[in-house]
C-alpha cells in the first residue's frame, strides 16, 4: 500500500514540473526554439553567397504586445550569429502601421536604473540588405557591450523618434528574458545544416 501510494506520489510530483523547451524542426525549413520571451531560429541551409541575413545566420527576436496588420510584433529587438564567422548583430525593427521613423532625431535604449543611451540614425545606426525599418547597431565595441548588458537585464525601453504625426516618440517595453538561453541555441546550431 505504502509503495503504490508513493509511486503514485512521484507519477504526480514528476508530471507538475515545468518542461524543457526542446528545439523542433518548423515546415519552414529552421529548428526553432523558444526562450521564455525570445524565439531563437536557424536554418537548414547555409547560402554564403546570400544577400540577407537569412542565408547565413541564426537569429533570435523579441517583440512589442502592439501588432502591426501583417499581425507580427510593431517593434522588434534582434540578435543575430554570423554562421560563417561567429559575429553577433543587434537591429531594433520598427514594423508599425502609419508611422515613419524621425531619422534627425536619436533613438533610445533604456535600462532601468541607468542612463539611457541615445543612438543616432547618422552614424550610431546603420540599414543593411534589403531593409529599410531594421537598424544595425554600427560600432562592434557599443555593440558588444550592449549585448553584455541585455545577459545581465530583465527589460529594456526602447524610445522610437515619430515624425509626421500626433505622437513625437514611442516607447515601448521589450523584454530580456531569454536572452542567453537563445544566444546559447543560436551557438550550438549555427553548424547544424541539412546541407553545406
Amino acid at each position: 500500500m505504502i509503495a503504490r501510494i508513493g509511486s503514485a506520489f512521484i507519477v504526480l510530483l514528476t508530471s507538475c514540473l515545468p518542461v524543457m523547451a526542446e528545439p523542433f524542426h518548423h515546415p519552414f525549413g529552421e529548428w526553432r526554439e523558444y526562450h521564455r520571451d525570445w524565439l531563437a531560429a536557424c536554418p537548414d541551409i547555409i547560402d554564403e553567397d546570400a544577400t540577407d541575413y537569412y542565408g547565413f545566420s541564426c537569429f533570435a527576436s523579441t517583440g512589442s504586445q502592439e501588432l502591426n496588420s501583417a499581425n507580427l510584433p510593431a517593434y522588434k529587438l534582434t540578435l543575430f550569429r554570423n554562421r560563417l564567422n561567429g559575429d553577433l548583430d543587434l537591429a531594433i525593427t520598427v514594423a508599425a502601421d502609419g508611422v515613419a521613423v524621425d531619422t534627425g532625431r536619436p533613438l533610445v535604449l533604456a535600462f532601468g536604473g541607468e542612463t539611457p543611451e541615445a543612438f543616432s540614425f547618422a552614424g550610431d545606426l546603420e540599414t543593411r540588405y534589403n531593409t529599410t525599418n531594421q537598424y544595425f547597431v554600427a560600432d562592434p565595441v557599443r555593440k558588444a557591450a550592449l549585448i553584455e548588458r541585455m545577459k545581465e537585464r530583465n527589460a529594456l525601453l526602447l524610445t522610437v523618434p515619430l515624425a509626421g504625426g500626433e505622437q513625437t516618440s514611442k516607447q515601448v517595453w521589450l523584454s530580456l528574458r531569454g536572452v542567453i538561453a537563445s544566444l546559447d541555441f543560436m551557438a550550438t546550431y549555427a553548424r547544424r545544416v541539412a546541407q553545406y
